[in-house]
């Protein structure tokens, strides 16, 4: 027994890597199971075609980020057309930027099924049929329809890049560098919503949808020339395919078997989960962390910010052309999303969560005292913008004098999300989901999402239109602290853990560390 008990105890202290050639002597009931950075490091890990891969998927992203937040540049533009069939007052363009989200739930949903049936990288491919079917009608509309079911169907893409994206990338990524790609998603989210505000700027509200498009193309004319996932392939029982995928995305000197014994392991170990066993606190403890994750993500209140962003600082009367002080805030934003894929995989990603948590309620605490004290301005007048800025709810109320202070607490809600409640958020979903359960998960994850982000930009246009900014911005502070709460009680770290030792995590209730013995 001891004996046996040393056998097992000098086999798991063993490099993975230096066990490559006697793994075919081995019993059967011992493999190895993990797969950590320092083997990576001895193992002449070839990055460059997994740059390309997740470059080619995460243009997706780069068109979700873009349609998102179309309407902050182009909302002046459609309430002041000269054009009645397309003129649209407030409740209407509540409906046209909130109606995205709608999408973006239908498109989570759908990829829950499609995720599994025809695997991630196809249902990315099939994103970029209803984003260009979008951009088309918004590009081309005559009338208020055409914008309206053009913005619901770039939604619905959205939301099915949103729930295949970032499991593709988890996937194919090596621990060493799963946070730094896993960031990517959100990185090139935050270039497309920087792009259209630059646009913004020269283009008119037609040309802004025309090129939207064409990201969406080179994404499917990429995507096609890249692996599946691996683990996809393994999962289906294709495990020459899956090597030579492997291989591909690693290097030609890359030794694929102890990744694949690893991730195959995984995967005998996990049948196909039923309602029952979602019972089981391994299912449901990950699930429920990601569900709740994405419902304060977007309790804080981000999508409206964004939609309504130039509606807000023109409201707040910033001392600075609204659009121009828009591409600020965008550009500040990916510096932020960029500093925190730096520091995803060495500071961690729960420091990472608080900082962010801490930055958004000093922000939203302080925007919520500056709107309470300060009369804010009405929106632009659709037929006559050039005065806009010169009328008041009331008259007799003296109009505030213009200010920086809305414009700096908004960088800094933006700094504080893109460091943390933004892109990790994304990525734990990745990590922390169990793979017999993933593609449904990450599809209900994205679904819940967008109908919160549905609800809360809806109840925000009507909110400061009706009464002030003051009432949604104290809502989000209050989101702030559950999220700083929650943070602290139920996320995991996940910083340099494979995806195996992750899911161990939630098996066991109590480590990371894996066994090399079955049973």
């Amino acid at each position: 027994m001891d004996g046996r008990s040393n056998a097992a105890d000098m086999d798991e202290n063993t490099p993975l890597l230096d066990r490559e050639e006697q793994t075919a002597s081995m019993p059967c009931h011992i493999v190895p199971l993990v797969l950590t950075s320092d083997n990576l490091h001895s193992n002449q890990v070839s990055n460059s075609r997994l740059f390309l891969a997740v470059f080619s998927v995460v243009l997706g992203n780069f068109s979700f980020g873009y349609s998102l937040v179309y309407p902050s540049p182009v909302q002046y533009q459609l309430q002041s057309s000269e054009d009645p069939r397309l003129r649209m007052d407030a409740k209407q363009y509540a409906w046209f930027g909130s109606i995205y989200s709608l999408g973006a739930a239908a498109g989570g949903l759908g990829a829950m099924l499609l995720n599994d049936m025809i695997g991630r990288k196809l249902t990315i491919m099939t994103s970029g049929l209803p984003s260009a079917v979008g951009y088309m009608l918004m590009g081309g509309a005559t009338d208020r329809w055409m914008l309206q079911v053009g913005r619901f169907l770039t939604g619905i893409a959205g939301g099915m890049s949103a729930a295949s994206i970032p499991v593709y990338i988890s996937e194919i990524s090596h621990p060493a560098i799963r946070g730094a790609m896993g960031s990517c998603p959100q990185i090139t989210a935050v270039c497309g919503a920087l792009a259209l505000y630059a646009l913004g700027l020269v283009l008119p509200w037609r040309w802004l949808a025309v090129v939207g498009g064409f990201p969406v193309v080179l994404m499917v004319v990429l995507v096609a020339l890249m692996p599946c996932s691996p683990r996809r392939l393994l999962s289906l029982g294709r495990e020459q395919q899956a090597e030579a995928a492997l291989r591909w995305l690693r290097g030609r000197y890359y030794h694929v078997h102890t990744e694949l014994r690893a991730v195959q392991y995984s995967i005998n170990t996990q049948g196909r989960v039923t309602w029952t066993e979602l019972a089981i606190p391994m299912y449901y403890r990950p699930i429920i962390i990601s569900v709740v994750m994405r419902f304060l993500q977007q309790m804080t209140g981000i999508t409206p910010i964004l939609v309504y962003l130039e509606y807000i600082l023109s409201k707040s009367n910033v001392s600075l052309h609204s659009k121009y002080a828009a591409a600020i805030v965008g550009a500040v934003r990916l510096l932020s999303v960029a500093l925190a894929a730096s520091l995803m995989d060495r500071a961690g990603r729960k420091v990472l969560l608080y900082t962010s948590s801490m930055l958004m309620f000093l922000s939203s605490l302080t925007f919520t005292m500056y709107s309470h004290v300060t009369p804010c301005l009405t929106p632009p007048s659709p037929h006559n913008l050039t005065h806009y800025t010169h009328h008041v709810y009331d008259s007799l109320v003296t109009p505030p004098e213009p200010s920086l202070v809305p414009l700096f607490v908004t960088i800094v809600f933006i700094f504080g999300y893109a460091m943390g409640w933004g892109p990790i958020t994304w990525l734990l979903m990745a990590e922390v989901l169990p793979l017999v359960a993933r593609g449904v998960a990450s599809g209900l994850c994205v679904a819940v999402s967008w109908l919160t982000a549905f609800a809360v930009t809806h109840a925000f246009m009507y909110l400061a239109d009706t009464y002030s900014l003051y009432i949604p911005y104290l809502c989000f502070t209050v989101v702030c602290v559950l999220c700083l709460l929650f943070t602290a009680v139920c996320v995991p770290e996940t910083q340099g853990r494979s995806l195996e030792e992750i899911e161990n995590f939630f098996r066991t209730g109590r480590t990371f560390t894996i066994s090399s013995l079955r049973g």
